[in-house]
Order: structure tokens, then C-alpha cells, then sequence
């Protein structure tokens, strides 16, 4: 799953994020979903998503 689509992420879920300050280099950031920020049912980009650490950014990869 490649976190494009808004159902297959939840609270709870471990994924890699790329934060915005990344989006260039594609640096990943581990984590855990908090809040989903992304209304939309499917974004191209990537899931917008709260990590529990507060941290911002787009799904990349859903891990768990």
C-alpha cells in the first residue's frame, strides 16, 4: 500500500512520512498516525497525516 487512499490509513497505523522540509531529498520520517488531515478519499501525492509526535506530512509508506 502506497498511502494514497484516505481508507487505508487509521490511528494507530505505522507508517513513513515525508515531511515537507523533505520533499526534496525524500527523507522518510517513521511514525505513528495521530490524525488524518486529508479529506479527500484519495490524494496523488499522499495522505496528509499527524504523526503522535506532532509531526506533519504525507504518507509514503504504510509499514504496519
Amino acid at each position: 500500500m502506497n498511502g494514497r487512499t484516505r481508507s487505508d490509513i487509521y490511528p494507530g497505523l505505522e507508517v513513513a512520512i515525508i515531511l515537507k522540509k523533505d520533499q526534496r531529498s525524500g527523507k522518510l520520517t517513521h511514525g505513528v498516525v495521530k490524525d488524518i488531515l486529508t479529506s479527500a478519499p484519495y490524494h496523488s501525492r499522499g495522505i496528509k497525516v499527524r504523526l503522535e509526535d506532532g509531526q506533519i506530512g504525507r504518507v509514503a509508506l504504510i509499514e504496519g
